[in-house]
């Protein structure tokens, strides 16, 4: 009796952390701003096919980006920036792989608003780099919102700003995330 009940006790430990619930996008949001300052030109692009999942049990979190799905104010500036500076058909996806490092003071499971400290790597133009930043998690009603913002060095990601217009665009991009989550099934 006593073996089965120490059976019985590992399955639904097993069962439960096999069945944390993930939280998954494929329609998330990140937008930048590398808009130098006083410029009278706006360097600003979204994308708003973003997938990202979330392990509500560890915080462990992903994100990719298609490089070709940010979309300019012009169209030569969306060339451009996939020809010439992030080089989508060598480099075609930005990557983030990290965690909630404070993921035991958010409930997932509860109604509210927590912040959130994201530590991971983001691999953009085939260079990798840590990534440290704040963000916020809110729940409501059952769906989870995941935003942060942070810069980005572009020299750090060997983007390449031309002297020709390097009084347009700021040597740092600013990065806006925001995705709506919704339970994995």
């Amino acid at each position: 009796m006593n073996k089965f009940i120490t059976l019985s006790l590992l399955l639904i430990g097993i069962c439960s952390s096999a069945f944390a619930q993930k939280y998954f996008t494929k329609n998330g949001s990140i937008s930048f701003d590398a808009t130098a300052p006083g410029s009278p030109e706006n360097i600003t692009a979204d994308n708003r096919t973003v997938q990202c999942v979330i392990d509500g049990a560890t915080g462990n979190m992903q994100f990719k980006a298609s490089m070709k799905a940010f979309t300019f104010e012009r169209a030569l500036m969306q060339e451009h920036f996939n020809e010439n500076y992030v080089e989508s058909d060598k480099f075609p996806d930005a990557k983030f792989a990290g965690s909630i490092s404070n993921m035991s003071a958010i409930a997932m499971d509860k109604d509210g608003s927590y912040p959130a400290t994201v530590k991971g790597k983001l691999t953009l133009h085939g260079e990798t780099r840590d990534v440290e930043t704040t963000g916020k998690v809110t729940v409501a009603k059952g769906k989870v919102t995941a935003t942060a913002n942070f810069s980005v060095l572009l020299s750090d990601y060997k983007v390449n700003v031309p002297s020709l217009v390097s009084d347009k665009v700021s040597k740092t991009a600013k990065i806006n995330v925001s995705c709506g989550l919704e339970p994995l099934k």
